[in-house]
């Protein structure tokens, strides 16, 4: 004859609680629970600012994830954005004064090469009139210009130069010319000054020591009165 079997009990079997819960599991809630709450921060205080209370356990915090290299230069005066640093006003004073002797050390040079370069034209120029003149002087004396009593063999102008005159040798009649253009005087300062009238003129009748112009042009020099790198005026050039 069977038995029938016991009511249900509720009382816990083999450690194991009436609810279903072991003695297990309900340690490793307490822990969960434990460790939430201890690394939950602390809300801040009313009218304290959040930094106040929470700069320094975070800074800690942040300072263990951080390479020991960094975490010295982790201080107070490092936290939040930094402003740019600009000029102080004695570094900008000396700045000045450091352009300015450099400024007046390569003005002088600037104006000597300037001016080097201004007597290499007027060189050039005074040559190549001379060159002209004597070119015209050549072809009198050879007979291919129309001669005159009281005519030196000069050009009466530097102009005449560049319009050119008539071969008389040749059967075509054709012209001569002697320059292409009158070139200026560098040392002149008017550009509205035509060619021919910023240099100084000297007829063959006047005397090297006191230059005139005259009925015919001998040479040429330049109006400036100032004196060249050599020493030499360049009127006497």
């Amino acid at each position: 004859m069977r038995t029938a079997p016991p009511p249900h009990s509720t009382a816990p079997s083999h450690g194991v609680p009436a609810h279903g819960w072991s003695l297990g599991g309900l340690a490793a809630v307490r822990q969960f629970c434990l460790r939430g709450f201890a690394q939950a921060a602390p809300r801040p205080a009313r009218g304290r600012a959040y930094g106040a209370t929470q700069a320094g356990p975070l800074k800690q915090r942040l300072a263990w994830r951080l390479p020991a290299s960094m975490r010295a230069g982790l201080g107070p005066h490092r936290c939040g954005p930094q402003r740019a640093r600009g000029f102080t006003l004695i570094e900008l004073l000396i700045t000045l004064a450091i352009l300015a002797v450099l400024a007046t050390a390569v003005l002088p040079v600037a104006e000597l090469a300037m001016q080097r370069q201004k007597e290499q034209e007027l060189r050039l120029a005074l040559r190549e009139i001379r060159a002209g003149i004597d070119a015209y002087k050549r072809a009198y004396d050879e007979g291919r210009m129309l001669r005159s009593v009281n005519a030196t063999g000069y050009p009466p102008t530097l102009d005449i130069l560049v319009d050119g005159v008539e071969d008389v040798k040749n059967p075509k009649r054709s012209k001569m010319y002697f320059l292409r253009r009158v070139p200026r005087d560098p040392l002149d300062t008017n550009p509205d000054t035509p060619a021919a009238d910023t240099w100084a003129k000297r007829s063959y009748a006047s005397e090297a020591a006191e230059p005139k112009e005259g009925e015919d042009v001998y040479d040429v020099m330049s109006k400036s009165t100032k004196t060249g790198l050599n020493g030499l005026a360049y009127s006497k050039w």
